[in-house]
């Protein structure tokens, strides 16, 4: 997600803006760079490197939610972004005196541009950061996570989830594009039109695949089975801001999450599995969405609700 406005909107919740007559359109070019066992310049090494996230942020949120599922919180240190932020970058304004401890950074653009001093695109989190040099490494969120279950496998706690089982790891690649494409980005689609045209049709592919999935959970508990895979981690962090922000911000409103039940439920039971519910902070969520995104919301007024005690509910799932 950036902080950038920029002519093409990108990867984000704050630099997309709604462009007159325009469909929403994101753009998916990254830093490349992979950190890897076999590489280089940028080998696996327990220390070596910081993620950079921002719990507001539904793309950042994945990384920590991996990175505490597979146990690396102590082979990859973590920083976290304050929610809100202007259009230079991400701020560490959750720290003492707005300040990195570790980097040493008040804003995330140091790091990128430390690496790229003419950096063109949006400052984006998640980010991996060279602690020794505190360069950027790379913003490509989809292969953050990829990295930490295959790159990172040595070092993950002994009961770590296997969430790239092999044995379904094809579906659940077209499973997690699905996701992605009409879910993911659906709801940002919705958000995000230039026009009433884009607007509907964006709003019934969103509820095409919001449906599909609804079926698809009435008799399995999770998306590939009995157990947790990335592909949930990927679900989880739109549903869990859905009713909170989707809903009514991005005009996502032809039902709540909470009435639907199978997708209710098993967010629920994701919520309350370690590593989901403890990442997920709704009042971070909405100051984001609802402070920064001024194109959709000028008066940058804050709803009070939901309440989110209804996430501790019984789910029924087990």
């Amino acid at each position: 997600m950036t902080s950038q406005d920029s002519p093409t909107p990108d990867h984000s919740t704050s630099g997309a803006y709604v462009k007159a007559g325009a469909e929403f359109d994101r753009d998916m070019d990254y830093i490349p760079d992979r950190i890897t066992r076999d590489s280089e310049q940028w080998p696996v090494e327990p220390g070596r490197y910081r993620l950079v996230a921002a719990k507001a942020c539904p793309w950042a949120n994945r990384a920590i939610i991996v990175r505490q599922l597979l146990g690396l919180e102590d082979v990859i240190s973590l920083g976290l972004a304050g929610p809100t932020h202007d259009r230079r970058s991400w701020t560490f304004d959750l720290d003492p005196g707005g300040v990195d401890p570790v980097l040493g950074y008040e804003r995330l653009q140091q790091a990128y541009f430390a690496r790229f001093p003419d950096y063109p695109k949006g400052i984006t989190v998640p980010a991996m950061v060279d602690v020794p040099t505190k360069q950027v490494v790379t913003n490509d969120f989809p292969w953050i996570t990829h990295d930490f279950f295959f790159e990172w496998k040595e070092f993950h706690r002994p009961d770590a989830p296997d969430l790239w089982p092999e044995d379904v790891r094809e579906e659940m690649e077209a499973v997690m594009k699905r996701v992605f494409t009409e879910v993911n980005n659906g709801v940002y689609r919705c958000g995000f039109a230039g026009s009433q045209a884009a607007y509907e049709s964006a709003y019934e592919r969103l509820w095409t695949a919001l449906d599909w999935l609804e079926e698809r959970l009435g008799d399995r508990r999770f998306l590939m089975g009995d157990t947790i895979t990335e592909a949930d981690v990927r679900l989880y962090t739109t549903l869990a801001r859905f009713d909170a922000v989707y809903h009514g911000h991005f005009k996502c409103n032809r039902t709540k999450l909470t009435e639907m039940p199978n997708l209710w439920g098993y967010a629920r039971d994701l919520f309350q599995t370690p590593g989901f519910g403890d990442n997920t902070d709704f009042d971070q969520i909405k100051a984001h969405y609802y402070v920064v995104q001024t194109d959709i919301n000028p008066t940058q007024i804050v709803p009070q609700g939901p309440d989110p005690a209804v996430w501790l509910t019984p789910h029924g799932r087990g």
